[in-house]
């Protein structure tokens, strides 16, 4: 008998109950591990969440079908029409969820411990002493290091791979029959994408429960999947053994999903190294370093320094792609920022177009920065909800005195809109018209707006599926190649590097430890940091799962006592291996 049973069901939203789910049916069997994949919007989350019956409080309605839960020696349980008191009693006790974003998921004012003793005395009559140890135990068995510490810590204070084992503890605490993850693993760096990935495969195997799990990463479900159900435009096209979905699909759209999904380490297919540029560098960063103040005591007196950038240097041409990889808490942001000066540098140089940017200030600074700008991570958040289109782009030109009010002003303005590929119209509609990878073209056209000699570009497409990850992709190469763009590209993502990067630098702990052609450094890891974060790259087939055991590295930045003096021997022993710098 199957743990779930979804039989034709339908989903409409709003007063005109538009259809957006239709005519659904999937199985989920005890032990299994079942992938839901599709692009965004194909009615995936809506899926899962009317099985949760979350969706009666975001506007949705169950118009048709029925979704059964079962269980031994008792009658099926129709989730469809249960009342919201009997639901109560399921949500997290038989079926739990793990959400996409754990920030947004986890209550910012109440401790780890607290929110997980909510969630056990919510479904099982314990005491606050037994919910604690029940709590800890859950802790330690998700692999959070040093439990009792992180039970009494609250989300800020944990890293984004932390957040999610809280998430996962917190999910499988009341030990339910069904986990259900939505995107657990998207915004992940891939070395903890690859032991959240062990984490849920191996708590599945000790419990036996099902798994449903929803996802964009074709790499992701050869990784992780028994079974695949694909969904397009709210219908399942396809569902099979993922052995036989990924060897023989059956659908055009799956092939196009797995055409899709990045290739990575094929050397037969890579592209030939780029020669050396002869160009004069448009950006030179020498010796940079950035510390951030550690402050303790009842007096918040500064006692240490957090080691976010220590002594790097590169430089980046005119029409050139330079990737910075590594995990979270490296310091690829904190360059990136202090690049910006959007955070103060402790020493270095950054010379941006014959200047050195680090030393402007006022006026000057201003004008340096219409030659490097910005486009981030989270679309949604970068832009300002009651702003248009045609307001966000017009900003930084109104702020440099450059926008203008005439008919030729709104040609340029449609003109760039056009360039990025959004539809004619979009100058006058908002953020929320838009989707996901629109909302990053809208980023990317504020940022070029004013022509700026240097992108820098933090993790653009890590929140995004593989086809709009292409499209997005393919739209910064053009830009560059036009524009002679040169581009500092942020990313966690192997196969993303590969695909655009001309040159790598690898960071760990605020240092580069690792540089070189991008071939050159995805082929012939020198570094053993770097060989792990290959290591850790999903294959997108499942016939290549890997049996790997990484061993745990701290990649945080480091935090010394002021005054400390660290030579750079001191970096190469802490990150158990030596520095090597290749020349490109």
């Amino acid at each position: 008998m199957s743990l779930l049973s979804i039989h034709n069901l339908d989903v409409a939203f709003g007063a005109d109950r538009t259809p957006v789910v239709r005519d659904v049916s999937l199985t989920l069997e005890r032990g299994e591990i079942l992938a839901l994949v599709g692009e965004s919007g194909s009615g995936k989350s809506v899926t899962v969440k009317a099985v949760m019956r979350l969706i009666d409080h975001q506007g949705g309605h169950i118009t048709g079908g029925r979704i059964l839960l079962n269980a031994p020696r008792q009658p099926p349980l129709d989730l469809a029409r249960l009342s919201e008191r009997r639901l109560r009693r399921i949500r997290g006790a038989r079926i739990a969820m793990i959400f996409q974003d754990p920030m947004t998921s986890l209550n910012p004012v109440m401790t780890v411990g607290a929110q997980l003793i909510e969630a056990i005395r919510q479904h099982r009559p314990h005491d606050e002493g037994t919910a604690k140890a029940r709590a800890v135990a859950m802790l330690d068995k998700v692999r959070m290091s040093d439990p009792l510490r992180r039970f009494d810590q609250f989300p800020h204070e944990l890293s984004g791979g932390m957040r999610q084992r809280v998430m996962i503890a917190m999910a499988l605490v009341c030990e339910p029959d069904i986990l259900i993850a939505d995107e657990p693993t998207t915004a992940l760096d891939v070395t903890v994408q690859a032991e959240i990935l062990q984490l849920i495969r191996s708590l599945q195997q000790q419990t036996g429960m099902g798994v449903l799990f929803i996802t964009h990463d074709m790499g992701v479900v050869a990784e992780i999947a028994d079974r695949v159900a694909v969904m397009l435009q709210g219908r399942i096209v396809e569902q099979g053994c993922v052995t036989q979905v990924f060897d023989a699909p059956a659908h055009d759209y799956t092939r196009k999903l797995l055409d899709a999904a990045p290739r990575f380490r094929q050397p037969d297919a890579a592209r030939p190294p780029a020669p050396p540029s002869r160009k004069v560098p448009v950006l030179s960063v020498s010796h940079l370093t950035t510390r951030f103040a550690v402050r303790s005591g009842l007096w918040r007196r500064h006692t240490a320094n957090l080691h976010a950038v220590e002594d790097v240097s590169f430089d980046l041409h005119p029409g050139e792609t330079v990737a910075v990889i590594g995990e979270s808490g490296c310091g690829k942001s904190s360059l990136a920022k202090s690049l910006l000066r959007l955070v103060p540098t402790a020493d270095g140089r950054a010379m941006l177009a014959g200047k050195d940017i680090l030393a402007l200030s006022g006026q000057a600074l201003r004008t340096a920065r219409d030659d490097i700008q910005m486009v981030f991570q989270d679309p949604y958040a970068a832009l300002d909800p009651r702003m248009s289109v045609r307001q966000i782009l017009t900003e930084p030109l109104r702020i440099r005195g450059l926008h203008r009010t005439d008919r030729a002003g709104d040609t340029a303005l449609a003109a760039m809109i056009a360039r990025v590929g959004l539809p004619e119209g979009s100058l006058d509609r908002y953020p929320h018209q838009f989707s996901g990878g629109q909302r990053q073209r809208i980023c990317i056209a504020r940022a070029l707006v004013v022509r700026p000699r240097v992108l820098i570009a933090d993790e653009p497409v890590s929140a995004l599926d593989v086809a709009v990850q292409e499209q997005i992709l393919t739209l910064l190469e053009q830009l560059k190649h036009d524009e002679d763009l040169a581009l500092l590209f942020i990313s966690h993502d192997m196969a993303v590097v590969e695909r655009i990067a001309d040159r790598i630098l690898v960071m760990y702990r605020g240092v580069i430890v690792e540089q070189g052609p991008v071939r050159e450094v995805l082929m012939r890891p020198a570094h053993p940091y770097t060989k792990r974060l290959l290591d850790a790259v999903p294959v997108a087939h499942p016939g290549q799962r890997f049996r790997r055991t990484m061993p745990a590295m701290s990649t945080s930045a480091p935090i010394y006592p002021v005054g400390t003096v660290l030579p750079l021997v001191a970096w190469d022993q802490v990150s158990s291996g030596h520095q090597l710098r290749r020349d490109a």
